[in-house]
């Protein structure tokens, strides 16, 4: 079974302060949580004050991007060994506004994933199409280059830590969600491509989570499909009472 993994990304909000009095309110509301491993990846500066709020709680805490050299002179760049410094054990690598605004590409997150892998970081890679494609019925052929260069080079057995999250760019922040259907169809394209590079046994482990406008009406007919292994939380996960319920709806199967 592929336990359920509920992460929350932050973005550019939040600071320290305010982060830890979100976990004030959050951890309360989660206790009795077992069902769904919980990561917060809030904005860099706030790492390590989550970090310290997080320990000894079943919570896990995660950066939302990184270089993949471990040094070097790249101005207003963290490294890899920076966030395993800091204690953080999981990465966003790829988000969509990464690739929309700072030039992300498939190739720099085959270098990330690379890297994290490399720092036993647990990498979320983030994939999806923008609505042009979906409309000109390309979903799986962006699906399948997204996912083909993210793993290339990377031998199976080095997968296993391996995250996916769908996140269709047109539902991001816009208030569209993906049908459960829509959902479920690209995260079984996803997988599929997994298993023809890596075989079976890593697609079968990997975990495929959906990100896209998800909130606490929608996260349990989302994660109680098959091939939907949690979600990627934006907005929604700003407030502790609406992140909890997705949590909790989500685990309700």
């Amino acid at each position: 079974m592929r336990k359920l993994l509920i992460a929350a990304n932050w973005k550019m909000y939040k600071t320290p302060a305010e982060s830890t009095a979100f976990l004030t309110s959050f951890f309360p509301l989660v206790k009795n949580n077992t069902a769904a491993e919980i990561v917060l990846c809030p904005a860099m500066p706030c790492l390590p004050a989550v970090v310290d709020a997080a320990r000894g709680k079943s919570v896990s805490v995660g950066a939302q991007n990184m270089h993949w050299h471990n040094e070097g002179a790249y101005t207003g760049e963290t490294s890899p060994t920076m966030i395993t410094a800091i204690g953080a054990t999981h990465v966003l690598i790829g988000h969509s506004e990464r690739r929309q605004y700072f030039n992300e590409t498939d190739t720099t997150v085959n270098l990330k994933l690379k890297a994290a892998l490399a720092h036993s970081l647990v990498p979320i890679v983030c994939v999806g199409e923008h609505l042009n494609e979906r409309e000109q019925n390309l979903t799986a052929d962006v699906l399948n280059l997204q996912i083909s260069v993210a793993l290339e080079g990377i031998k199976p057995e080095a997968l296993g830590p391996l995250v996916i999250a769908y996140e269709p760019v047109w539902a991001i922040g816009t208030g569209r969600t993906a049908t459960p259907e829509i959902a479920e169809d690209a995260h079984k394209i996803i997988r599929a491509k997994i298993a023809a590079i890596a075989g079976s046994d890593v697609a079968d482990s990997t975990r495929i989570l959906y990100g896209g406008s998800v909130k606490p009406d929608n996260a349990g007919s989302l994660c109680c499909l098959d091939d939907i292994d949690g979600a990627l939380v934006g907005g929604a996960s700003l407030d502790p009472d609406s992140f909890a319920k997705i949590i909790t709806n989500a685990t309700t199967r």
